[in-house]
């Protein structure tokens, strides 16, 4: 039998992840079906959230990885991004300085 910190494991926990949700699923769906599983309403969920961030962010190692991950997240897509991007502007910039030359030389035929 297995054993976790000098005791053996049994019952519920002896069970593969697999069996273990199956059996958490039927009973969810039965408290459900009975009215007597929890809901959170969206107070509850709100005040839920925030104690799960501030929990989370005293770990200042965890939030400094995350943090990197993000930004080179972010680095990478705009790298993909930026030569799209800078046609696109250069061709806009152009179209627009066209646009006012034209109505430049409009206004220099009026005098």
């Amino acid at each position: 039998m297995p054993r976790t910190k000098g005791r053996s494991v049994r019952g519920f926990a002896a069970m593969d992840e697999e069996k273990q949700r199956e059996i958490a699923s039927k009973g969810g769906r039965a408290a459900h079906a009975e009215g007597t599983a929890h809901e959170f309403t969206p107070e509850e969920a709100a005040r839920a959230g925030r104690k799960g961030g501030i929990a989370v962010s005293r770990d200042r190692k965890h939030m400094a990885e995350i943090g990197r991950q993000g930004g080179k997240a972010r680095g990478e897509a705009r790298k993909g991004s930026r030569s799209v991007t800078r046609a696109r502007r250069v061709g806009g910039r152009g179209q627009q300085r066209g646009a006012q030359a034209g109505r430049q030389g409009q206004r220099a035929g009026r005098r």
